[in-house]
């Protein structure tokens, strides 16, 4: 019988929990703990093909970072973050802005579908089938990628062999999630691994999260639509996985045709982020 863990409120397969969590996701170097920020963390030290690992403090993933203080903002210049990659919409960004040491070069990578406001989002997920639904549509669609997320590989392949890349969302979880997903995998890290990554979501961000659920609960949305709009649940991920295969092929072509990594560029990004 498959063993399940329950964890910050989700229920965690045995393999994501047990078999991760001190090695690779729980890994001590993993979380950067800020004062005014949370899901902050180190993309390094997991396994790629060939025994090799990818390389720490060179790519970070993160929920909002709007409220950072001066103390954080030390860390981040101290992690030498030279880039970040703002993945929410102009309602987000306007609302909370990010804050980051100067000098640090921000880009907005919207897709023309963050602005969706509560009560529609609401209306939307009044049913467990409607829930289900709405997360799955999110994750399955492919049209938005390249706009989203090449540029960000376009930056991994500019920055200088001392500096890092940043990105996020509000969440640190949908958009970031995501785009973690076609870093790892563009790295050669194993599915189950990026599925164990995009997991460690619910503990990372548990603090956050149940700040996010309380604020929008308040604002209207059942606790039901709440839970499924802010929990990492594999299932949604492995539709992102399953669009990409039906549509491309694989995610290796994907990675060739949508985001333009030529076998040269792969190499290269490899060289870079992977010991």
């Amino acid at each position: 019988m498959k063993k399940i863990f329950l964890i910050a409120g989700m229920l965690i397969p045995a393999f994501a929990y047990c078999q991760q969590k001190d090695t690779l996701v729980f890994n001590p170097k993993r979380e950067v703990v800020l004062e005014g920020g949370s899901n902050f963390r180190d993309l390094g030290g997991y396994p790629t093909k060939g025994g090799h690992t990818v390389k720490w403090g060179k790519i970070y993933r993160s929920a909002d970072v709007s409220k950072l203080t001066d103390k954080d903002l030390q860390v981040l210049s101290d992690r030498h973050i030279a880039t970040v990659c703002d993945l929410r919409g102009p309602d987000e960004i306007k609302n909370s802005p990010d804050r980051l040491p100067q000098g640090t070069q921000w880009i907005n990578l919207p897709a023309g579908s963050e602005n969706i406001k509560l009560s529609q989002m609401s209306a939307m997920m009044s049913s467990k089938a409607s829930r289900d639904s709405v997360m799955i549509a999110t994750y399955s669609k492919t049209d938005h990628l390249k706009a989203k997320y090449k540029p960000m590989f376009d930056q991994l392949l500019l920055l200088n062999g001392d500096q890092a890349l940043m990105f996020h969302c509000s969440a640190g979880k949908d958009r970031t999630g995501i785009g973690a997903a076609l870093v790892l995998s563009a790295l050669g890290v194993d599915k189950k691994v990026v599925m164990a990554d995009y997991e460690a979501t619910n503990v990372f961000w548990k603090a956050g999260k149940e700040r996010m659920q309380q604020m929008i609960t308040q604002q209207g949305m059942d606790e039901k639509s709440v839970k499924a709009l802010l929990g990492a649940n594999p299932a949604y991920l492995e539709n992102t996985f399953q669009a990409i295969e039906k549509q491309y092929g694989s995610m290796d072509k994907f990675l060739v045709t949508e985001m333009e990594l030529t076998p040269e560029k792969l190499a290269a990004l490899r060289t870079k982020y992977v010991n």
